[in-house]
């Protein structure tokens, strides 16, 4: 079995390599782990290897805020610090002073 190492961590902001939009990384997965019929919804001319640490985020673009599920090939770090306005990162993560997001401490029963 081929040991994988996400490039990105939660809490990192990412964009797109091809596509307008950006991110919060909120959870990785350590390979695909979608369903085959949304992988197969990509067109096979982009589709990306399944084989590859795939990123859950809060992601925006400049007419809406949604859910996005990306692998890590289409992704590059964003170092605009410009901060993210999809509010669903307010439930998970706050932003430090330094501009930095942070997860918010879980609780546990």
């Amino acid at each position: 079995m081929k040991a994988l190492f996400a490039k990105f961590g939660i809490g990192q902001v990412v964009k797109h390599r091809v596509y307008a939009f950006r991110g919060l990384i909120y959870d990785v997965d350590p390979e695909f782990g979608n369903t085959e019929e949304w992988w197969l919804s990509i067109p096979e001319d982009v589709r990306p290897r399944k084989d590859q640490p795939f990123y859950h985020l809060f992601a925006e673009n400049a007419e809406s805020e949604y859910i996005a599920y990306v692998s890590e090939q289409n992704l590059v770090l964003d170092d605009s610090e410009e901060p993210l306005r999809n509010p669903m990162i307010g439930q998970m993560f706050v932003r430090d002073e330094g501009g930095a997001y942070r997860a918010l401490p879980t609780v546990s029963h």
